[in-house]
């Protein structure tokens, strides 16, 4: 018996139909031809969602809130001009000496996707003339890499941020210079605290290296795991000070336990080492034992809380003490020179501090405001000043499109450090001087915002104003014997920004 016309063409469509939707649901068409069939449990038939959508909390990555772009591959150049006036162009200690700074650089950007592989590279490069003429010219670099291995459970991120700067880093009011990149802002206090103060035009070389791993043991549990490396170089000594700045470098290792409590919670236990090491001999090590909690919603907020204690354990810690009588001087303690007629000793001595660790971090967004903000207690390097630092680190941040073509951002952030090794240079009476500067405390703090502006495509101009803070305790005043602790830095800016269309490398 035939079949009208009709009736074959839809019979047809409906077979077309039915195959194409089995092909596009395959574990659907395999129910439907065995019904009998369980769904796969969890393990090597089953993938677990990917990290880079909700990543665990005691990892380095944290989820991404700006509108999720397409997956692609591409190359994209750009070019980066700004003209700054500066009310302490030195940033000099109680002085204050107008000047301009001119930015020019060049930047790279590469993105490469393979199926298991990501390739991110950043790089930024050129130079900055300061019109002060004990300054000059000064070179700019940095370099950002992230390159991540996925598998069916988990990833491992290897990561590097290389900056070659003219001063400190911590609230740089001089447009897209500074930043560390390769994902390491999040986490920069707990792995190095490099830039929680500047003062002078000192060059320094900083890096920070890491490699974390991922590995969801269950649908609600993962083991994470972090290894990093990071150092600071100082290249010249800062003329204002009788002392030059202290180098460092810093070992830090993690290891958590994260698990999901709800739709939007996780929970977490961390544990961290910190190996600090200095240029003037010193070191010491710190354990960090903390509690973590995360609260996430999708696309809009991400919030976290961590608490512990923290262990530091000080070695061969120099102590000062006044001895009449150079007779009576035992070993492991040496003398020490003073200027005047009695002798001194120098007596290492061992240490171990407990004391409290944590952070707060929340990422949120408005439907037109990006906010960030985020405090910090641990300890850090010292930025130079202090052969290590208790530091308390606050920033403040947020971005908002002002129309079509206008947008407006702001940063703030503040730090106050405290020195970790006694100040064992504190005495008039000592025929040295140390490394560092002089003080118990210092605070660090700025405050900052401003504007760009679509010019077309490719073009984009900004405008921004900049103050910074930067004070020592009254002890700096005792041993350095000058009253000036404190510099003051206006900073306003204005750029213009070329990022042409990226190139995609498919």
């Amino acid at each position: 018996m035939s079949m009208p016309p009709v009736t074959r063409v839809v019979i047809f469509v409906l077979l077309a139909l039915s195959l194409s939707y089995a092909q596009d649901n395959p574990a659907q068409a395999q129910n439907a031809e065995n019904p009998q069939a369980p769904t796969p449990a969890y393990g090597t038939d089953n993938t677990v969602p990917p990290t880079s959508e909700n990543p665990p909390i005691s990892g380095l990555d944290v989820p991404n809130l700006e509108p999720h772009a397409a997956p692609l591959s591409y190359l994209q150049l750009g070019a980066h001009f700004s003209e700054s006036a500066d009310s302490n162009v030195e940033n000099t200690l109680g002085g204050a000496g107008l000047g301009s700074v001119t930015n020019a650089l060049g930047s790279v950007d590469l993105e490469r996707l393979w199926s298991h592989y990501d390739l991110a590279l950043d790089y930024l490069g050129g130079a900055g003339y300061y019109s002060f003429a004990d300054i000059g010219i000064r070179q700019i670099e940095e370099l950002g890499v992230d390159q991540k291995v996925t598998w069916k459970r988990g990833q491992l991120s290897v990561r590097d941020a290389f900056s070659y700067q003219p001063e400190g880093t911590f609230g740089n009011a001089y447009g897209s210079v500074a930043t560390l990149g390769a994902g390491l802002n999040e986490s920069s206090a707990f792995l190095t605290g490099f830039g929680l103060g500047a003062l002078g035009e000192v060059p320094r070389i900083m890096n920070i290296s890491a490699a974390d791993a991922v590995e969801n043991l269950t649908p609600k549990s993962a083991l994470t795991a972090t290894v990093g490396y990071g150092f600071v170089h100082f290249l010249d000594n800062e003329p204002g000070l009788s002392n030059s700045f202290i180098g460092n470098s810093q070992i830090t290792a993690m290891a958590g336990y994260d698990r999901v409590l709800g739709p939007h919670d996780q929970g977490a236990l961390v544990y961290a080492y910190q190996g600090f090491s200095f240029s003037t001999g010193v070191t010491f090590h710190s354990h960090v034992i903390q509690l973590m909690w995360g609260h996430r919603i999708s696309g809009r907020m991400d919030f976290l809380l961590a608490a512990g204690p923290q262990f530091t354990q000080l070695l061969d810690i120099p102590t000062f003490e006044a001895n009449t009588s150079a007779a009576s001087i035992v070993p492991p303690c040496v003398p020490a020179p003073t200027l005047q007629d009695f002798s001194g000793e120098d007596c290492p001595a061992n240490e171990l501090r407990i004391s409290a660790a944590g952070r707060a971090a929340l990422h949120y967004r408005f439907p037109k405001t990006l906010l960030y903000a985020s405090y910090d207690h641990y300890i850090t390097t010292g930025a130079g000043f202090f052969a290590g630092a208790e530091s308390d680190v606050a920033r403040l941040g947020f971005s908002r499109p002002l129309g079509r073509q206008w947008s407006g951002f702001g940063d703030f952030g503040f730090s106050r450090n405290s020195r970790v090794i006694p100040n064992t240079c504190a005495s008039p009476n000592l025929a040295f001087s140390c490394p560092g500067v002089n003080a118990n405390v210092y605070q660090y703090g700025f405050a900052g915002a401003g504007v760009r502006r679509n010019l077309g495509r490719n073009f984009k101009v900004f405008a921004s104003y900049q103050f910074d803070y930067l004070s020592f305790d009254n002890s700096f005043c005792a041993t350095s014997g000058a009253c000036g602790r404190i510099s003051q830095r206006q900073i306003g800016t204005i750029g213009l920004d070329w990022n042409p269309r990226p190139m995609r490398i498919d």
